[in-house]
C-alpha cells in the first residue's frame, strides 16, 4: 500500500462569508459602536473589517501608531477628522484614508451628527485590542493610562504624543 500525499486528500473549499444588517459581533466602546464584519477567521487572519458608528462629538482614541498592521478607513456617512501628527484632515462621506505602520494617527467626529466608518485591518491583529478594551471596561471602571498602554502593546501599538513623538515623558 502506498501513502497518499496530502495534496490527494479532499480539500475543504473556501466559503463565502455573508454578514447581513444587524448581524456580526458588537463592541461598544464609550460613544462608539463597532460591528465586526470579518474577524480574520475566514481570511487566514490576513484581514479584519469593522463598521463603526461614532456619536456626535466623539473624541476618538489618543494618537497612536501601529508596528505590524495597516489600517484603512472609508467614511460612509458624516465627516470624520483624521489627525496625522499635527495635520488635520476632514474626511467627508466617500473618503478613504490609508494609514501604514508607523504613522501616528487618530480620528474623531467633531460634528453634531453621527459618522459611520468602514475600517479594514491587515492583518487582523488589532481587532483583539477592541475586544480587550470592551472586556476591561465591562465593570464600568475607566482604564488607567498604564492599563491602556499595556493593552495597546499586546497588539504592536503604542501611543504617540504631540506631533506623533510619543507620550509626554516617554523618552522616545
Amino acid at each position: 500500500m502506498t501513502e497518499q500525499s496530502s495534496s490527494d486528500s479532499p480539500q475543504t473549499p473556501p466559503t463565502v462569508s455573508v454578514v447581513r444588517p444587524g448581524e456580526g459581533e458588537t463592541i461598544v466602546l464609550g460613544t462608539t459602536r463597532m460591528r465586526v464584519l470579518e474577524d480574520g477567521e475566514r481570511t487566514g487572519h490576513r484581514l479584519a473589517v469593522t463598521e463603526s458608528v461614532l456619536a456626535p462629538h466623539t473624541q476618538g482614541p489618543p494618537q497612536h501608531r501601529h508596528a505590524e498592521h495597516d489600517e484603512g478607513f472609508y467614511v460612509l456617512s458624516g465627516t470624520v477628522r483624521f489627525t496625522v501628527g499635527n495635520e488635520d484632515h476632514d474626511a467627508p462621506a466617500g473618503t478613504f484614508v490609508t494609514v501604514p505602520p508607523g504613522v501616528p494617527h487618530t480620528f474623531a467626529n467633531p460634528a453634531g451628527r453621527p459618522a459611520v466608518l468602514l475600517s479594514v485591518f491587515t492583518p487582523d491583529l488589532y481587532l483583539g485590542y477592541f475586544r480587550d478594551l470592551r472586556d476591561a471596561l465591562a465593570d464600568g471602571r475607566p482604564m488607567t493610562p498604564a492599563e491602556h498602554i499595556d493593552a495597546m502593546s499586546r497588539y504592536a501599538t503604542r501611543p504617540a504624543g504631540p506631533a506623533g513623538r510619543g507620550p509626554a515623558g516617554a523618552g522616545e
